[in-house]
């Protein structure tokens, strides 16, 4: 039996390669995603071992947001065994752009550079600022941004934000931190650093020396408010916190690979069902030769067992090619992952990826294998396969039931029971897809029928009889059509859900925001702290081409023992009010969000004593309950006066701007941005630009997903051609007397195509109702009164394409087919 199937292997090598290639496909894309991810660990860890590898122990505070105080370093400084030790200081320092306002959507950060053998600051060009307190040296991603280099003069706002100038002297670069890597980083001498953020402790506090017994020595000194490291933990640390979203990418980068392989497993069934149905009579013949029903099935397991090490086999060498070519794109993009490391195939992945694709290729040869057992000798005599049928069993029905039901009442719950807006929500409705898939899948074969009398109604009136033989055939063996189907179905199931999810996010988030925020511009320092002075709007509210100026103020206050916000607000505003009304709110009324409504433990009536610093602790009756995720307001808010005398004269947090009608939004912007020249931190922000890159987010995200599931698109497309190339040799003889009975070439060709047409579309509408369905049930999970948005038009575009790809993926069995010789074929059987 084994030479019987090696010989089998041999003699047909082209019978099992889209098989081969669909886990190939899937496993190179799992196997990639290692490769790329422990390429990047590997140069997290290089990068981090340089960076620490000058210093013996590095002190950090235990609370993340404390410092650590300068008589700390002294004491440390002044331990035996110690040759040198400097504090780091970190804090904020807003770099001005040419236009004299703060550059990006966070401050930058003012950080110390130290000199000597403690000096960890990556320069890439230039020099770092050695004891010139009037130099300075910016990381590279903000000096590309900016057009600065080594030369200019740069300008920097300090702790009471006064412009302070000074010499850019060199570039550097950041490394592993991710906050500097997205704020940027302003490098100064420590004693500038010190007065430029105002700082007043070390985030970190670095220490050279050798003596043993150092490192207790200097825990004893820094005490319990401290924890200390080696310069190893601190790189293991700082490697660990910068692969923190890396592990998250590779998650669901591997979510992606799972899908394509349970998409490669559905190919491989329906092909090892197919094999077996066609192999009938050899397995037959084996049996009256001698074969038991042990050898048969082992022989069909032996042959997914060589097309799996193989396969996977392939698959790895694909997946270094992704991972390698992944990373130099990366590296040609300036990513800033570190893409400097060798890339390999570490052991890991390896076996990981041969035992999935074994795993994956055997398991779904299993049933097919079964079946083979149940061949009896006398098939041998038959001169042709018996046509498989199909009924529909009852325990199918049923099973189909339970599993609809379920899901569908699951998915139910989470998107109407279920309060919106967590995790426990998505994830139940994410288990009803599942099950309802399930019972989807079940009942496959009893939809294919009817669903391809629907679809390929219109082909079979286009395409005369070619088109009617299509139709037909393409529900003659519903089972395997249902399995070829099924796997084009996850694909643009997922594609549609995370379609109708993106456009419904969309069209809700602008109609809250057109809604709630009915605004123009929005003016706001980076921080969005109480920094705008309120002369601002006063000015504003003066200007003809301007319709409403709203102020919003906010500061913190303590509320039973917890940091709250509280504000209040001078304009036209309409936050929705759950609860209670806020028409004329009055000194002793606050208006609280639903969210610190839980917090808090209130409800409308209740009192809330809320400390203040100008008139003590005052008692507050709750008499509106907010919506939180629809309202610019805070936590807490009060009315105008009362904020006065609570807080005194607090600077406005945020101001929002309407153009009057008529006027030119240019006109309108010249207004804006001279009311707010003399202010560098008061940036201005358009809503339509806000608008413009919330759809550029979504667009980007939907990009990315549709071309990682575009691999589970092209295995279920190769499973399609794949199922029509057996079937076109299952159907020789078929084929050869439909020639002669005057069938032509071209018109065998169209009647191959058009079946491959119709179960592309069979898959596509299933996917189709399935991804809307449970689009709208994640849209209601995640936010509280979302809209929902059918995206028609990309619908219709993933539907017309999977069609035509079906009609692609016909191509070259149609033409096997096509030119197949009448007698030769007559004769087979």
């Amino acid at each position: 039996m084994l030479k019987t199937t090696l010989a089998g292997l041999r003699a047909h090598k082209l019978r099992l390669l889209l098989t081969s290639l669909a886990i190939t496909l899937g496993v190179g894309f799992i196997a990639g995603t290692f490769v790329l991810t422990d390429t990047v660990k590997a140069g997290f860890s290089q990068q981090a071992t340089a960076e620490a590898d000058k210093v013996a122990l590095a002190v950090l505070p235990k609370d993340g947001d404390a410092t650590l105080p300068q008589r700390t370093l002294e004491q440390v400084r002044g331990l035996p065994g110690v040759l040198e030790a400097q504090g780091l200081i970190r804090g904020s320092a807003p770099l001005l752009g040419k236009d004299g306002k703060t550059v990006g959507s966070r401050a930058t950060i003012g950080i110390s550079i130290v000199s000597g053998r403690l000096g960890r600051a990556a320069i890439i060009t230039g020099t770092g600022p050695g004891s010139d307190d009037q130099a300075a040296v910016l990381d590279k991603n903000t000096a590309e941004a900016q057009g600065l280099k080594p030369g200019d003069t740069i300008t920097v706002l300090d702790p009471r934000h006064r412009e302070q100038r000074f010499r850019l002297v060199g570039i550097i670069d950041t490394g592993l931190d991710q906050e500097l890597g997205y704020s940027g980083a302003i490098g100064f001498t420590p004693a500038t650093a010190q007065r430029m953020t105002g700082a007043k402790g070390f985030v970190e506090i670095d220490v050279a020396g050798d003596a043993a017994g150092l490192k207790q020595a200097v825990a004893g000194a820094a005490g319990a408010g401290a924890v200390v490291k080696t310069g190893a933990e601190l790189a293991e640390s700082l490697s660990a916190a910068a692969g923190v979203e890396l592990e998250s990418l590779t998650t669901g980068l591997l979510l992606f690979g799972l899908v394509s392989m349970l998409v490669a497993a559905l190919v491989i069934y329906n092909t090892f069902n197919i094999l077996v149905a066609q192999r009938a009579r050899e397995m037959a013949l084996l049996r009256c030769i001698g074969a038991t029903r042990g050898q048969v099935f082992g022989s069909i397991m032996l042959e997914s067992t060589a097309v799996g090490l193989l396969s996977s086999a392939l698959g790895l060498l694909v997946g270094y090619g992704l991972g390698a070519a992944t990373l130099a794109v990366l590296g040609a993009l300036d990513s800033p992952l570190p893409t400097n490391a060798t890339v390999a195939l570490s052991p890991a992945t390896m076996a990981s990826g041969l035992a999935l694709g074994l795993l994956v290729t055997v398991g779904a040869a299993l049933l097919p294998a079964r079946a083979a057992t149940g061949v009896a000798p006398i098939a041998a005599l038959r001169t042709q396969a018996e046509e498989q049928t199909f009924r529909t069993g009852v325990i199918r029905v049923i099973l189909a039931a339970v599993f609809l039901v379920a899901g569908l009442g699951t998915a139910g719950v989470g998107a109407l029971a279920l309060d919106p807006g967590g995790m426990v929500p998505l994830f139940v409705v994410m288990a009803g897809g599942a099950l309802t898939f399930l019972g989807v899948l079940i009942l496959g074969p009893v939809l294919v029928k009817p669903l391809s009398a629907l679809v390929g109604w219109i082909p079979a009136k286009l395409f005369g009889v070619p088109g009617r033989l299509a139709v037909d055939n393409s529900g003659r063996n519903p089972r395997r059509a249902a399995t070829t189907t099924v796997a084009l179905t996850i694909g643009v199931t997922l594609m549609t859900l995370i379609s109708v999810v993106t456009a419904s996010t969309r069209e809700t988030m602008t109609a809250r925001l057109d809604s709630q925020f009915p605004i123009d511009y929005l003016l706001a320092t980076q921080e969005r702290e109480a920094a705008v002075p309120r002369s601002v709007a006063d000015e504003l509210r003066r200007r003809p081409e301007l319709a409403s100026v709203l102020q919003i103020r906010e500061t913190k206050a303590k509320v039973s023992g917890d940091s709250v916000k509280i504000g209040t607000f001078n304009g036209p505003i309409k936050p929705e009010v759950t609860s209670g009304s806020m028409a004329r709110l009055e000194s002793g009324q606050v208006a609280v969000s639903d969210q610190a409504v839980k917090q808090l433990g209130l409800r409308l009536g209740d009192t809330v004593a809320v400390g203040t610093p100008k008139a003590g602790t005052v008692t507050l009756r709750v008499v509106a309950v907010l919506n939180a995720d629809s309202s610019a307001l805070p936590a807490l808010t009060v009315a105008e006066r009362a904020f006065d005398e609570y807080f005194d004269q607090v600077p406005d947090s945020r101001v929002m701007v309407n153009i009057k009608d008529g006027v030119p939004a240019a006109q309108a912007r010249k207004v804006v941005d001279a009311a707010t020249a003399t202010y560098p931190m008061v940036q201005v922000t358009s809503a339509t630009e806000v608008r413009g890159q919330f759809d550029e987010s979504l667009d980007m995200m939907l990009m990315i997903i549709t071309g990682l599931l575009g691999l589970a698109i092209l295995i279920s497309l190769l499973g399609i051609a794949n199922t029509l190339s057996l079937s076109v040799h299952e159907r020789t003889r078929e084929s050869a007397l439909l020639r002669a009975l005057g069938l032509t070439r071209p018109q065998l060709r169209r009647m191959l195509s058009v079946e491959a047409l119709v179960l592309g579309l069979i898959g596509a509408l299933v996917g189709v109702v399935l991804g809307g369905v449970f689009g709208w049930a994640a849209m209601r999970a995640m936010i509280a009164g979302a809209g929902f948005v059918v995206p028609g038009g990309q619908i219709a575009l993933f539907v017309v394409l999977s069609g035509l790809a079906g009609v692609l993926a016909a191509v070259l069995p149609a033409r096997r087919a096509a030119r197949a010789s009448i007698v030769g074929s007559l004769a087979t059987g």
